[in-house]
């Protein structure tokens, strides 16, 4: 499955990461590289807890991004 995530820097320069579709699902990093293994470890928990209690998965995301140039 795939979701989006996003990513920011806070201001002390930790790269914090989150799955919108997944509420509550954020992690974070010392390194941008670090912070995306840290959130795909934490969706995959969210998705086993969802199951082991018979929530629903939310969908895979599906998009396209288009690079315009201006």
């Amino acid at each position: 499955m795939k979701y989006r995530v996003l990513i920011e820097q806070d201001e002390d320069g930790v790269f914090v990461v989150e799955a919108p579709s997944l509420p509550g699902c954020i992690s974070q990093g010392k390194t941008r590289k670090e912070a995306l293994k840290n959130i795909q470890e934490a969706i995959e928990l969210y998705i086993e807890s969802l199951k082991a209690h018979n929530e629903p998965i939310p969908p895979s995301v599906q998009e396209e991004i288009l690079e315009i140039a201006v």
